[in-house]
């Protein structure tokens, strides 16, 4: 996915407890920053999770980095150890102390996944719908496919159009590739 140098924010650390505190509070300065205090709670507490993870179960070393993307119309944070055994969504009983903290993270966000890094690590990511891409309802939008671009552009572009009940007349919202990912 493309990002521009500005929308994109990466640390390296040691997921121990008192680096954590850490991460989450350059996380929510970051969004501060974008302007998007929203995210704030959310991003923080999966963060949180994630870096937990990464303290409880990563092997051999406790060694991640954390990055924070904003993209078109999402956050994504994700976090990068060198552990390749990928997580696994557990369902914890009632009295379980543990166990929670990707069922919480999959709860809290749009999206979410884990995916090899080579023979030597993971990924672990989830996104967050950023609140321009939240403030119309679903119902409100209509895909359209718009000519703006030249002729030889190798991809069509897709905006999402907004209706309202006093205007018909549409408006543009910033268009997204139509290609996937």
């Amino acid at each position: 996915m493309i990002t521009h140098p500005s929308r994109h924010c990466a640390v390296e650390l040691q997921a121990l407890p008192s680096r954590i505190g850490q991460v989450r509070r350059i996380v929510s300065a970051q969004l501060r920053y974008w302007h998007m205090d929203s995210l704030i709670d959310r991003a923080s507490l999966g963060v949180t999770e994630l870096l937990s993870n990464v303290h409880r179960h990563a092997r051999p070393d406790k060694t991640c980095t954390v990055e924070i993307e904003l993209l078109l119309d999402r956050l994504k944070v994700s976090v990068r150890d060198h552990d390749p055994r990928l997580p696994v969504l557990a369902d914890a009983g009632p009295l379980a102390t543990c166990g929670r903290g990707l069922a919480m993270v999959a709860a809290l966000s749009e999206s979410w996944g884990a995916a090899p890094d080579g023979e030597s690590g993971k990924t672990v990511w989830f996104t967050l719908s950023t609140p321009s891409a939240t403030a119309a309802p679903a119902g409100d939008r209509q895909p359209r496919i718009t000519a703006d671009e030249p002729a030889d552009h190798r991809f069509a572009e897709i905006a999402l159009v907004e209706h309202t009940t006093e205007d018909r007349h549409s408006e543009r919202a910033p268009a997204r590739s139509a290609v996937p990912g």
